[in-house]
């Protein structure tokens, strides 16, 4: 096969004739070809991808340049911003000789444009609408990846939340479960405890530590209400552009468990929320998992098969994933095996496990007409190795690619135009100030208050106290008393109050308007299940009021 023949069959594997993103142009032999384009189809987007490559050789401009082609496209994209320099998407970029040359160089017609975005910030650390969500809906399985519990540990929090899934008591935040862990180990909960198959004393006492250094670290902003809604990454802006969501991270780049396993949680609800629909002409929304080794580090069996579970499926729903990462074997093989689209940038290999990890990734590409090792090691910053999946779903011929250029500013916005932004979000009101409503913290300590006001009511049987005398003539007249039968429903009534609570069917009223005593369903992660559709508000609720914007959306009826 001469050189012509073997590039004119690469390209010919990426002439589509439906809607397709285009990457950038052909290089072979050290030429770039312009008339020879790179392209992945729009409808296989949900088919998951990897955007891979040692730091510095242009992966966050890959993202850039596919999150504004989707954008075009009218779908939805989120990206999580670990370094800060994505936020430029929404600002058009600016025109210089670099990026003139890159265009010429593949063929693109470059205009500075900016796009629709939103900005979020974890639990409001940063610049962006806060973004929370209720220790309820979060789950045990992945709370115990951020509290980097064992495997034992992890089984016994799923316990804990079972319990106070079934009592009713709602884990809105950090306080909430603590207080739940601290009674269940208390002198009066051990009896609940003793209840609870599998939960020891010890670690009962190991996950409350954990949780008190935790919120220590000062976590506790991450957890509560309102909580976000996935469904507000899903719309489209009013000239029908898709709406990037970008979540800022730099403020919290120092938690990597926290912030991958928070973006874990966002695509387990929208699993949780979104309909089948099958093959779509286009993606509801792609979702860019940055640092996506962080995820998979030092996770649990059963973790990485949730992660495995979710990726399988959520194609279906119109999602599709791609993550982000320095090589291939950062990520599970299961996981590798269905990311049908690849874009890898160069690799380094100047150690020993380098080596070991270009052989690993060249192994991973199908057979091409490159010597990938040579290729991988010699690419440019901004240039790509890229095979994906075609309209009929076969995989392309690998090529190696030079990209074009985004046409959004490459760099951040400044921070004081990125909080004005914010605050002209029509998503602002609704998110930004936080809600603390009566849930397990306040019922316990209510019981507790109770509890402690108990003594009086036990007055009346000081009257024991002629036990001694046993006298016939006295234990006549406490006959009437001892049937204390309307005594019985006070102490059952009291369980009620004290450990569900009165307040229950008030507090989940104004949040989903249904009543209290239900078992919260749980799904993947043991997060919460969404029913997919938000409960109606309460009369009065308005977007920041307790079950406005989505509330507790994802407690379902048993």
């Amino acid at each position: 096969m001469t050189e012509s023949t073997g590039a004119a069959d690469i390209a010919a594997g990426y002439a589509f004739t439906g809607p397709a993103l285009d990457l950038g142009a052909l290089l072979w032999d050290g030429e770039c070809l312009p008339d020879a384009p790179v392209r992945i189809p729009l409808p296989m987007l949900n088919r998951h991808g990897l955007v891979a490559g040692a730091t510095g050789t242009g992966k966050t401009k890959t993202l850039q340049l596919i999150a504004e082609q989707l954008s075009a496209q009218g779908v939805p994209v989120f990206l999580a911003d670990v370094k800060g320099d994505l936020s430029g998407v929404s600002a058009p970029g600016a025109a210089n000789d670099r990026v003139q040359g890159r265009a010429a160089e593949v063929g693109q017609k470059w205009t500075a444009t900016g796009f629709p975005a939103e900005f979020y910030a974890l639990g409001g650390l940063g610049h962006g609408i806060p973004l929370r969500a209720t220790i309820t809906s979060f789950g045990p399985v992945l709370l115990a990846k951020v509290l980097q519990l064992n495997r034992t540990q992890e089984q016994s929090l799923g316990l804990v939340f079972h319990y106070a899934d079934t009592k009713g008591l709602e884990l809105v935040d950090l306080k909430d479960l603590r207080s739940v862990v601290a009674f269940l180990t208390s002198d009066e909960g051990k009896t609940e405890l003793k209840n609870i198959g599998g939960l020891s004393t010890a670690t009962a006492g190991v996950i409350l530590r954990s949780l008190t250094a935790f919120e220590a670290q000062g976590m506790a902003s991450f957890f509560g209400e309102p909580e976000f809604d996935t469904a507000d990454l899903l719309r489209t802006a009013s000239d029908g552009r898709g709406i990037v969501s970008v979540l800022e991270l730099p403020a919290v780049q120092d938690k990597p468990q926290l912030f991958s396993t928070f973006l874990m949680w966002l695509l387990a609800d929208l699993f949780h929320d979104l309909p089948e629909v099958g093959d779509a002409d286009k993606p509801g929304l792609v979702f860019f998992f940055d640092e996506a080794h962080l995820l998979f580090s030092d996770a649990s069996k059963a973790f990485l098969d949730s992660i495995t579970q979710t990726v399988r499926l959520i194609r279906s729903k119109g999602v599709g994933v791609f993550f982000v990462t320095q090589t291939p074997k950062d990520v599970p093989g299961d996981v590798l095996a269905q990311l049908g689209n690849r874009v890898q940038h160069a690799l380094r290999a100047f150690t020993p496990d380098d080596q070991k990890a270009l052989k690993a990734t060249v192994k991973t590409f199908p057979d091409s007409a490159y010597d990938l090792e040579e290729l991988l090691t010699g690419l440019g910053t901004g240039e790509a190795v890229v095979t994906v999946l075609s309209e009929k779903g076969a995989p392309t011929p690998v090529a190696a690619t030079r990209l074009r250029a985004p046409e959004s500013l490459m760099g951040p916005v400044d921070g004081p135009e990125l909080d004005r932004a914010v605050r002209a979000s029509s998503l602002h009101e609704r998110y930004a100030q936080a809600v603390d409503r009566e849930s397990a913290f306040e019922k316990l300590a209510a019981r507790e208050e109770s509890a402690a006001a108990q003594p009086e009511p036990k007055e009346p049987k000081e009257p024991k106290a002629t036990k001694g005398a046993r006298a016939t003539a006295a234990k006549e007249p406490k006959e009437p008393k001892g049937s204390r039968e309307p005594k019985e429903p006070k102490a059952e009534r009291s369980v009620v109050e004290q450990v569900v609570g009165s307040g229950m069917f008030k507090s989940l009223a104004r949040s989903v308007g249904t009543q209290i005593g239900r078992e919260i369903t749980r799904s993947l992660f043991g997060t919460a299940r969404g029913g997919g559709v938000t409960p109606p508000a309460p009369p009065g609720a308005g977007p920041n009021m307790p079950g406005g914007g989505g509330g507790d959306r994802k407690i379902t009826r048993e």
